[in-house]
């Protein structure tokens, strides 16, 4: 069979293809085949090459490669091999025939030579991977060793995911083609393989090819698309794998070792975020980084990202152990791996250091701001339960404010040049004791911002895909115990983001704040948990109402029916950055006496006293609202901009959303 066509056929064609080209060229150039008078130069040039090229092709590892899965690049490096060796052969020849007085070639002798053993040695490699490919793809495959694969999206991503997949045979997984929505693509050749049509053919070319597998390889494609290929897949009956979207991949190379099945979180993607690298690396790079609840699902991924941006130091707090053990040691393993990129003499490696300690203590937050001097914070360490702080308030007290204000006492003392804390969408208009706490953090984070004149800012943002916590891992595993998958009420709506989109936007914002702002970020569409709970079903391979049921329990303490997106008198505005929002006169609502205020309620979390926390709750907090009754729900598909124009009048300066540039607001 061809696929088992050994390297070693192609040493014995060599070695008989070389004498006879270099015949050739003798041949060619004097126009007969009777080349006598140059018989001496034959066998030189013939031992030359039949020495030289060889060798040549053995060192640069053209004797090593699979031919049957060869790509452009082999073909490629086997010419640029046989070039060399070819120079080499001609200008050895000319120098030993110069020295023992023989006659000389033609001068065009070279040309010729290196034409035809170009042409003599590509031809039958370059054959062999055509006849490969096409017998792969109109043929069923024998004894269902390998499995034919579509390669759905033909572009950078998918030319990358095909020469990965023929390097890696072992796999078992032979691409025959690509699918692509772009009509200008169709019938052309990307990696020797067709472009067979759009994604309406996967069907067909499921039967007619004897496809068992489609691979998405579109990045930057949005969550309708993925979730219309997937059930076009499904219709016809072949599993599909996704390479991950351009939020998780954050410039790195595809392999096939990042190719996995379709997940929820694939079919909630939105449209790729265009983020700022370079503004976020100038802002980062050379500094003493310290991130708050390092080991948190947002905080771990925060540490990831700034990693990337070549901090001098990076710090992580955590209270868990193990936590902070783990991302510190993925961490230092990745900067194992790239210590490449770090000279010593340009670019030390950044220091990682794993800190357990908790922002309750004022006292062990002095020694960790002594020792390390941080130059930039991000404040990502809380509490998020809303139902669990419902029932704990002082809990919720003690970590999210208390904490949040020590922390900003420690950067103030310290003289932290940056503060970022993360916020939620909860905070806005709250109706929960998580909500309330992470609003009066908020107020906290302004207060400072205004009396130090430093960018200290605080970004909300939505439910985050594949948080702790989070409803997907609660589902996931109910499907995984066969259900029920429970919700709270068939209306209950929900921002998401992932937790990379997340981060990044997070960066950016602290990019661009000047201090005394929050940002809040464009979640996109609210989506129902009964639809997400009905896809994350789907995807598991049930049917719902025959192996699996959704059952409704009620609305829980401190929820509701939808997340707002603004608080009544904020003036938001766009940033540089489509995605980002920023309300420039929030400082404007920090209330007059709050340390006052804060430590009445910080005696009452201490007595767990908590008729005296929900009144200070209500003081500090005008807009607190625990809920007597469900909320309305927010109309389907309204957007941010949507909501924005029902919470405010017409003719509001929110409404019209102008950009920012060169300044984020005033406070």
């Amino acid at each position: 069979m061809i696929k088992h066509f050994r390297n070693r056929y192609f040493v014995v064609f060599d070695l008989i293809a070389l004498p006879l080209v270099v015949y050739l060229a003798f041949a060619l150039r004097v126009d007969d085949l009777d080349i006598s008078p140059y018989a001496p130069a034959w066998l030189a040039y013939s031992g030359l090459a039949l020495v030289v090229i060889p060798s040549v092709f053995l060192l640069t590892g053209i004797y090593a490669r699979y031919w049957p899965y060869a790509s452009g690049e082999d073909l490629l490096v086997q010419a640029l091999a046989l070039g060399g060796g070819g120079i080499g052969v001609c200008v050895a020849g000319w120098l030993g025939l110069s020295m023992a007085g023989m006659p000389l070639p033609p001068r065009s002798f070279p040309f010729l030579f290196l034409l035809l053993a170009l042409f003599a040695t590509s031809g039958p490699r370059a054959l062999v991977r055509l006849y490969s490919a096409r017998r792969s793809r109109f043929a069923p495959p024998e004894g269902q060793t390998h499995r034919h694969v579509l390669i759905m999206g033909a572009g950078e991503a998918g030319a990358t995911v095909v020469q990965e997949l023929l390097r890696h045979p072992q796999l078992g997984l032979e691409p025959v083609g690509f699918l692509d929505d772009d009509p200008t693509k169709r019938d052309m050749l990307i990696r020797g393989m067709p472009v067979l049509g759009d994604r309406n053919e996967i069907t067909r070319l499921a039967k007619t090819l004897h496809v068992r597998q489609v691979i998405i390889a579109m990045p930057r494609a949005t969550g309708k698309t993925i979730r219309e290929v997937t059930q076009l897949c499904e219709q016809a009956g072949v599993a599909v794998r996704i390479m991950p979207g351009m939020s998780d991949l954050l410039g790195g190379k595809v392999s096939v070792n990042q190719l996995r099945k379709v997940d929820i979180e694939d079919l909630l993607r939105r449209d790729p975020i265009q983020t700022d690298v370079a503004t976020v690396k100038a802002l980062l790079r050379g500094k003493r980084v310290l991130i708050t609840g390092g080991g948190g699902s947002i905080g771990s991924e925060l540490c990831r990202q700034v990693l990337q941006c070549d901090p001098a130091q990076l710090v992580l707090v955590g209270h868990g152990e193990n936590s902070v053990f783990e991302i510190e040691n993925e961490l230092k393993h990745y900067l194992k791996l790239n210590s490449g990129n770090y000279p010593p003499r340009t670019a030390p490696q950044p220091e990682i250091v794993g800190v357990v300690a908790s922002v309750r203590m004022p006292e062990r937050l002095k020694a960790i701001f002594d020792r390390y001097r941080p130059q930039v914070v991000f404040h990502a360490a809380a509490h998020k339960h809303v139902p669990l702080m419902e029932l704990q308030p002082s809990e919720a007290i003690m970590n999210n404010i208390i904490g949040t204000r020590n922390l900003l006492a420690a950067c103030q003392k310290h003289d932290v040049e940056q503060f970022v804390m993360i916020s939620t969408d909860k905070a806005v208009n709250p109706t929960s004791i998580m909500g309330a706490s992470k609003r009066i953090a908020e107020l906290l984070v302004l207060q400072t911002a205004r009396v130090s004149h430093k960018p200290y800012v605080a970004v909300r943002f939505g439910n985050v895909l594949g948080s702790r916590g989070s409803v997907v891992l609660t589902f996931r595993r109910q499907i995984a115990e066969g259900g029920p998958v429970t919700v709270t009420h068939p209306e209950m709506r929900r921002f998401f983001m992932t937790i990379p989109e997340a981060v990044q936007l997070v960066l950016q914002a602290a990019v661009i704040g000047k201090g005394g702002e929050i940002f809040m970020l464009d979640m996109g569409e609210p989506v129902k948990l009964v639809d997400l709970a009905k896809d994350m079903i789907r995807l598991s391979g049930l049917e719902l109402g025959h192996d699996i049921e959704i059952a409704y329990t009620g609305m829980r303490p401190g929820e509701k029916m939808y997340e707002e997106l603004f608080i009544k008198g904020e003036d938001y505005q766009r940033t540089p950055n489509e995605k980002v929002y920023i309300a420039s006169n929030a400082s404007s609502f920090v209330p007059d006496k709050l340390n006052e205020m804060i430590e009445e309620l910080e005696g009452a979390a201490i007595r767990d006293d908590e008729v005296a926390m929900r009144a200070m709750f209500h003081r500090i907090i005008a807009e607190y609202q625990p809920p007597s009754a469900p909320s309305t729900p927010l109309p389907a598909g309204d957007t941010i901009q949507e909501a924005r124009q029902q919470e405010r009048p017409a003719n509001s300066a929110m409404q019209e959303l102008r950009p920012l540039h060169g300044s984020a607001g005033s406070h």
